[in-house]
């Protein structure tokens, strides 16, 4: 038992530094231009290892220097969806994003909303979830402060740093909590066909509404009918289009 025990961790050791060899496979391609290469070795690294923000974000860089531009868009939409706080991946997303045919201006929306929201996209879900425990820690300490302080000044500080620590706390649970249900719930996609004509029906007699091109992001609204579902574009616009004809971010 002890002999296959030891076999077992072994072959986990060689798995693990093989993967890591990939990775520094991968990056050695990219570095020296042999994006085809890095392109399959970052999937590789994906199908092995899960998710990661960092070979989402190579791989997307890869894609876009391969100028497969609808391919970048989904890779950097993946990687933002994981860390929204990443400035470097936000402004690659915008470069790929403005070499796409459809170019939608979002629909305006109330200040507050964006202000949220973009409050909200400043940290990832696990460091909202790190600032609400340490500020509930600190919240803890300022409650101590409050009763047991043998100073009306120590009482008043503990008081005012206890409520700011308390607003911290719920502010960051309830942004954590949101970009969980983003992540688990995702409704974002990318068009992947070269153009597709968007339906007022699921089906191929409905009426032609739209048509979009490769690399524009769509939210689905319905996914029931199989075969089919149906998007809404950042404007507003819906309709149906072949299910084949999207990716999932």
């Amino acid at each position: 038992m002890k002999k296959i025990s030891v076999l077992f961790l072994f072959l986990c050791f060689v798995q693990f530094i093989g993967v890591a060899a990939t990775k520094e496979e991968a990056d050695y391609a990219y570095q020296n231009n042999d994006f085809k290469t890095a392109i399959e070795q970052y999937e590789a690294i994906l199908a092995t290892q899960g998710e990661s923000a960092a070979i989402y974000y190579n791989l997307g860089n890869s894609y876009f220097k391969e100028k497969e531009i609808a391919k970048a868009v989904l890779n950097y939409e993946r990687a933002l969806l994981l860390n929204p706080g990443d400035a470097d991946i936000r402004f690659n997303l915008e470069m790929a994003r403005g070499k796409t045919v459809d170019q939608i201006t979002p629909a305006r929306e109330v200040f507050i909303v964006t202000w949220v929201n973009a409050l909200m996209n400043t940290l990832s879900e696990s460091a909202w979830g790190i600032l609400g425990i340490l500020s509930f820690i600190l919240l803890l300490i300022g409650l101590v402060f409050y009763i047991f302080g043998n100073r009306l000044w120590i009482k008043k500080a503990g008081f005012i740093a206890a409520v700011a620590f308390l607003i911290v706390t719920v502010v960051a649970n309830l942004f954590a909590s949101e970009q969980r249900s983003e992540l688990e719930n995702r409704n974002g996609a990318v068009v992947m066909s070269p153009t597709v004509t968007v339906k007022s029906t699921p089906n191929e007699s409905g009426t032609d509404l739209f048509v979009l091109h490769e690399g524009t992001k769509v939210y689905i609204e319905d996914d029931s009918m199989k075969g089919w579902k149906e998007i809404r574009l950042e404007d507003g616009n819906k309709g149906w289009l072949p299910a084949e004809t999207i990716e999932l971010i």
